[in-house]
């Protein structure tokens, strides 16, 4: 008898031990993030540092899957079915092409914009507050943004009349920021000369569409194919002694001349959030577009001497960082 109580013991203390040890062997799920942007860049480092904040470290409990198009923007949405293909627990996009190709792609896999413009006017978004669907993030424009960088153009070279924009017509956003630039030169007594320019091949033609504009400034859109080439835009500017204006500092880096915008480097740190409230279960529906709340003024210095330009003190003062 003690023999067979010994038995059933030993069996039943084996069946109760089994499913805890085989639960604590379960292996746990590492996340995977889909991101669809233009190129690698400094701002990215902001991404990961907010993932690290977060406890998240790519290729230890959470996988990236990387895809760049390279200031081509046609292939956004090769791309973005790629990363549905392997089946990405949610996806980040850095523009709105790549929101709009992740858009198509997709209706149930949650998707982070870092930068789109304007994303409910571009119908990704039923509105700011309530997005709806599954898409939310962050927007890097505001309506006053393009009259701002008028505004500096003129105070650091005032007898600027006349700016060139090279900018993509065929583009719906960029169809919006233009005509929100055209409203702002009026303000600043200003022309704007429309330099269409789509893909790499357009530049030479567009720089002697500038020469010919006879125009005093110049002013690229934050485009795939301007991001792209933005060395080739800024040396431009420079060798043709145009004072320059930009969305974001990688072009001041380039050699232009300034740049004013919403700080990517800090958009992109705090879209982390986002994405980890997502990964713990929350809908991106419920979850408003953000606005920028951290604008970037950068100068390069040796630009501005190069062009002949002295920086008044008072703007000194008021940018965020000098390139010498």
């Amino acid at each position: 008898m003690a023999d067979r109580r010994a038995f059933i013991g030993s069996v039943a203390g084996g069946l109760f031990a089994w499913p805890f040890t085989t639960f604590a062997q379960q292996p746990t799920k590492v996340p995977r993030i889909g991101s669809l942007a233009n190129t690698e860049g400094p701002a990215w480092e902001g991404f990961r540092r907010g993932l690290r904040e977060l406890g998240y470290v790519d290729g230890r409990n959470v996988t990236v899957e990387w895809r760049w198009a390279e200031g081509k923007a046609d292939r956004y949405p090769a791309l973005a079915n790629e990363l549905v293909q392997l089946n990405v627990d949610l996806i980040v996009t850095s523009s709105t092409s790549a929101t709009l190709a992740a858009k198509q792609a997709t209706s149930s896999i949650p998707i982070v914009m870092l930068n789109s413009a304007y994303p409910d006017k571009m119908g990704l978004v039923e509105s700011l507050a309530r997005p709806g669907g599954n898409i939310t993030g962050f927007s890097n424009a505001t309506p006053e943004l393009m009259g701002k960088r008028l505004q500096l153009l003129k105070e650091i070279a005032s007898t600027t009349s006349r700016v060139a924009v090279l900018w993509d017509p065929a583009s719906p956003i960029e169809q919006i920021g233009f005509r929100e630039m055209l409203a702002s030169a009026t303000v600043f007594g200003v022309e704007i000369r429309s330099i269409g320019v789509r893909t790499p091949d357009d530049y030479p033609a567009a720089f002697a569409a500038v020469t010919a504009s006879r125009s005093d400034a110049l002013h690229a859109n934050g485009n795939p194919v301007n991001f792209k080439n933005m060395h080739l835009i800024a040396d431009f500017a420079l060798r043709n002694r145009l004072p320059s204006s930009y969305i974001e500092r990688s072009f001041v880096d380039a050699g232009g001349l300034l740049s004013y915008g919403s700080s990517f480097m800090d958009t992109y740190r705090r879209a982390a959030t986002y994405v980890d409230r997502i990964l713990k279960g929350a809908k991106p529906a419920d979850l408003p577009i953000q606005l920028p709340t951290k604008f970037e003024f950068v100068i390069n210095l040796k630009t501005a001497k190069a062009l002949g330009l002295t920086i008044p003190q008072s703007l000194l003062l008021r940018a965020d960082e000098i390139i010498q």
